[in-house]
């Protein structure tokens, strides 16, 4: 999972910086979600799977396709 959230910030061409700004935390934080030294509280994960336009499952590695049904 955590590849893939940092696939998706980068494919949106956002730093951490500014996604982290755009769920109100700082950059430390999200940086360690993407390292997988913290875990992705459920509302994180759902506010970023609104910002990429993805499913959870997606994002979490439980499905290939990205489209949220």
């Amino acid at each position: 999972m955590y590849p893939r959230i940092r696939d998706l910030r980068e494919d949106a061409d956002l730093s951490q910086a500014k996604l982290a700004q755009k769920l109100g935390m700082s950059q430390t934080g999200y940086s360690k979600y993407e390292t997988g030294e913290n875990d992705i509280p459920t509302a994180i994960l759902i506010r970023l799977s609104a910002i990429y336009n993805v499913s959870v499952d997606y994002m979490l590695g439980l499905s290939s396709r990205k489209t949220r049904d």
